[in-house]
């Protein structure tokens, strides 16, 4: 009877862990047991460094090579529920709304703007909102009232089509997350994006290679930036 009640509380534990890791531009990857959910993996044919895992979910941002490697993501006996715009979506308990908003960022030519998703996503008890290629200032009405408190927030810092520096600083603030994720600075963005964004934003951070949390880690943290190099 002992025994079975340790095995019981392990795999809890186990559960209730998430792993996110950074594979360069706006590419993380989310894994919590043997589930993995990535946001905008990087394809064949891109300057970045190219991913190549499985995935059960891949949410693809912006329509670019530099973030929409389905095909990369679908690996070994792993085939990705693929979300590539605006909706709502629920997948093994996991609940994600896709809010419209707009992108500079490597723009074709006579292209004006270019459409980009944000994601909220509801997973361990933890809301997740990735920004993507995001140039918008502000969130419409509809994604404000949309998401509730954020758990962590993938942010663009690195300007050149996307939120520069001191504009992820502004939205970061306003949306008070508890834990600040900046992307697309590794590969992509403005030199030193993600030291001014780190000054603009307070001046304090954590770099890691890998962030690991679990529901009651993250309550603690208030704005809390952390910095996973890929």
């Amino acid at each position: 009877m002992i025994r079975e009640e340790r095995v019981y509380t392990v795999h809890a534990i186990i559960k209730v862990l998430m792993v996110i890791t950074h594979h360069g531009g706006q590419c993380f990857k989310v894994t919590f047991g043997d589930f993995t959910l990535v946001f905008d993996p990087i394809a064949k044919g891109s300057s970045l460094p190219g991913v190549r895992f499985g995935a059960d979910i891949a949410l693809v941002s912006r329509n670019h090579v530099d973030m929409n490697g389905i095909a990369e993501v679908t690996y070994g006996e792993k085939e990705p529920f693929a979300i590539t715009g605006p909706g709502e979506y629920e997948k093994e308990g996991i609940t994600i709304q896709g809010f419209l908003t707009k992108s500079d960022y490597a723009l074709g030519k006579g292209q004006a703007e270019a459409i980009n998703t944000v994601y909220a996503v509801k997973l361990e008890g933890m809301t997740l909102v990735h920004l993507g290629a995001l140039v918008d200032k502000t969130l419409s009405l509809e994604a404000r009232e949309a998401i509730d408190e954020i758990d962590v927030l993938f942010v663009p810092v690195g300007g050149d089509g996307v939120l520069d520096a001191a504009e992820a600083a502004k939205i970061a603030t306003f949306l008070e997350p508890k834990i600040i994720i900046p992307m697309h600075w590794s590969g992509m963005g403005e030199a030193g994006s993600l030291e001014t964004f780190i000054k603009a934003a307070g001046g304090e951070s954590e770099k890691m290679d890998k962030l690991t949390l679990k529901k009651k880690d993250v309550a603690e943290k208030d704005g809390a930036i952390m910095v996973i190099t890929p």
